[in-house]
């Protein structure tokens, strides 16, 4: 009878702080639980995710924001969201916590937790279903009362990163974690270095550096008393590296579960991956969790439409305004004529003028984006202005209620609306912009602290490329995945470059076997690592660096033939399919595009590879419809061939 009185109340502690500085300066003034992800905040996914694994008690902790995080839980309630039938929510306070462990070590002296519990971040996105894994978690404990956390990973595909990944030795027999070691999202270095510790490893042992980390657990009643006892746990890396190398004093061990397949969990602790779990969002891999299902509310916020764009009903948008694809529109937004919108979520009443063009931008709300404007890759915060004329690239972020003003250009800056402490003359760009000074990002490898914390180090701001693009539209297949291109390591770029340089002069020269510069060529390929993409890309650019093709003035195609009369094998072999052509003509338009030589002579060169069958019709030509703005030079100078491809296509299909 005693066992049938003691229901254990199923409790989570989210931990709404990040204690870093990478989503400044919207974490000075309110707490990072509260940005906006897709138009939600990202404490709202949060509790969904805890309310769809039947969690009865909240525990939400606060260390900058307590009063707004209180007010936003007080106005779900009143808006009657799903999970105030079933959840109780308490927001607590932890004014003066600087850590993960400040917070434990806070709420275990107010002693809340009464059994085992989820541990989780705020800023964690996550659709998992964690009632069997908690059943699990139980039952382990029951078997081996050491065990005090269970972490969750899930596996990432191979050409993915998201610099929250970890190496990790796991023994199969009971999925016991062995050994952890967390990667640095700034290395260069593309090997891993394994200690001695893993030729130790027990038969059984399992090593995979392919794991996600999104910071969840489930935490045994021990955890807690853990944190208190050791004050030299910070971060939960802390605690699971001391654990390990502490395993037989503390009598205590942390258990893996990997996410099944459909099951998606990220954590996003720079805009990149903000970008990343955006994209992710949209595409609906966190289903349940989309744009149209009305998050933690049954009301529908968008209708929507073909290639993933989602409108409110009352966004008015004008009859030459043109929307693409992975597109969020919020309500009472309007986008003005011959406007140009892709890849960005817009929030709630933002004005968006006439002839803009925004392309893989975060509009939250009330933002007002005037006439002639481009935005790319940037955040703009609530209230923002951007007058015309003006220009944000580059992984820019403006905070709230910034004002930019008229023909304003801003690349890579951090922009606030006020004037940061001690700040110079040149950081003013109006009355409500100031840019923000960023400490200079240091090589992870100039450091010898093994100790570092490496969730704390400062990644890149958001990408035009994304390295990680596992939205890809390609098929699963090896060479496919390969020509994903992953943004080189510069170094290794250029070195690769240039040994297929001097592998193509020296077989050009000596006229020696294609075959065997294929094998040169493939071999620096793999000794750094370059994707099939990028030696695609590659060695074309190398073709044009050779002698007479480099040196040559008025008779570029003669000296095209006679490069190609000998290495047209090398180019066959790697151009091959349509990913590969689409690399090798963006490998003539960067060739082109720097070479004075070369620019105007562009369509004869993209004519020679055509004839050469290096180059389908259909690829120039969809090629050519993708070209931006910005590569108008290239558009006119293809412009007679693509006229005759058409010519071309009338004549057969008439006869």
């Amino acid at each position: 009878m005693e066992k049938l009185e003691k229901k254990e109340i199923s409790q989570a502690l989210i931990v709404a702080d990040n204690f870093t500085d990478n989503f400044a300066p919207f974490t000075d003034t309110k707490p990072l639980a509260l940005l906006p992800i897709v138009n939600v905040p990202f404490l709202d996914y949060a509790i969904e995710f805890l309310n769809f694994s039947r969690i009865e008690e909240t525990f939400i902790v606060v260390s900058n924001g307590l009063e707004q995080v209180r007010s936003h839980i007080e106005q779900r309630l009143k808006e009657y969201y799903i999970w105030s039938v079933k959840m109780t929510i308490t927001v607590i306070g932890s004014e003066g916590s600087h850590s993960v462990g400040d917070v434990l070590r806070d709420i275990d002296a107010k002693g809340l937790i009464r059994g085992h519990f989820i541990l989780m971040t705020g800023d964690t996105i996550s659709n998992v279903n964690m009632i069997p894994l908690l059943e699990r978690h139980k039952q382990i404990a029951k078997f081996d009362k050491g065990a005090c956390m269970t972490v969750l990973y899930m596996e990432l595909p191979p050409e993915m990163r998201t610099g929250d990944e970890v190496t990790v030795a796991v023994d199969r027999l009971n999925n016991r974690l062995l050994t952890h070691q967390r990667q640095n999202p700034l290395s260069r270095e593309r090997k891993f270095s394994f200690g001695l510790e893993y030729f130790k490893l027990p038969s059984g042992a399992e090593i995979r550096h392919d794991y996600g980390d999104p910071q969840i657990a489930i935490c045994s009643p021990t955890v807690l008393p853990l944190f208190a006892d050791n004050f030299d746990f910070e971060t939960r890396d802390d605690f699971i590296r001391g654990l390990l190398i502490n395993e037989e004093i503390l009598d205590s061990r942390i258990y893996v579960a990997e996410l099944s397949a459909g099951e998606y969990a990220m954590k996003v602790s720079n805009w990149q991956k903000y970008k990343m779990v955006s994209n992710d969002i949209i595409h609906r891999w966190t289903h349940p969790l989309s744009p149209d299902m009305g998050i933690g509310r049954l009301k529908l916020q968008y209708n929507i439409s073909k290639n993933l764009v989602y409108k409110n009903k009352s966004v008015q948008l004008a009859r030459s305004s043109v929307l693409k694809g992975s597109l969020v529109i919020h309500e009472a937004s309007s986008v003005g004529e011959k406007s140009w919108l892709s890849d960005c979520v817009v929030g709630k009443r933002c004005r968006i003028g006439n002839n803009c063009k925004i392309t893989n931008s975060f509009i939250f709300d009330d933002v007002t984006v005037e006439d002639n404007c481009r935005l790319d890759h940037c955040v703009l915060g609530q209230g923002c202005i951007v007058k015309k004329d003006s220009t944000v690239t580059g992984g820019a972020v403006c905070g709230d209620r910034v004002i930019l003003p008229e023909k304003s250009s801003i690349d890579k800056l951090t922009i606030q609306s006020t004037a940061p402490e001690f700040s110079e003359p040149s950081q003013k760009l109006g009355k409500s912009a100031f840019v923000v000074l960023e400490e200079r990002e240091t090589d992870a490898q100039d450091s010898d602290d093994d100790d570092k914390d490496i969730t704390q180090t400062t990644v890149k701001r958001m990408a035009p490329t994304d390295y990680a693009d596992h939205e890809s539209d390609h098929s699963s297949s090896s060479d496919e995945e390969e020509s994903q291109r992953a943004s080189p390591v510069p170094e290794d770029a250029n070195i690769f470059l240039s040994e297929v340089i001097d592998s193509l002069k020296r077989g050009f020269e000596e006229k020696s076997n294609p075959e065997f510069l294929v094998l040169e060529i493939n071999s620096s390929r793999y000794a750094y690592n370059m994707s099939l993409s990028e030696v695609n890309f590659y060695v074309v650019q190398a073709i044009f660096h050779l002698s007479p093709l480099a040196e040559a003035t008025t008779s570029v195609l003669a000296a095209l033939k006679q490069i190609y009369s000998h290495l047209g094998p090398v180019l066959k072999n790697y151009i091959k399919g349509e990913a590969a052509m689409h690399d090798c003509l963006k490998a003539i338009q960067d060739i082109c595009q720097e070479n004075s030589n070369l620019k105007p002579r562009v369509s004869q060169i993209v004519h020679f590879f055509y004839d050469e069958d290096l180059l389908s019709e259909e690829a120039i030509v969809s090629w050519h419809e993708d070209l931006g703005e910005d590569a108008e030079w290239l558009r006119e100078g293809l412009k007679k061939l693509i006229v005759w491809f058409q010519e071309a296509s009338s004549d057969e299909s008439s006869d």
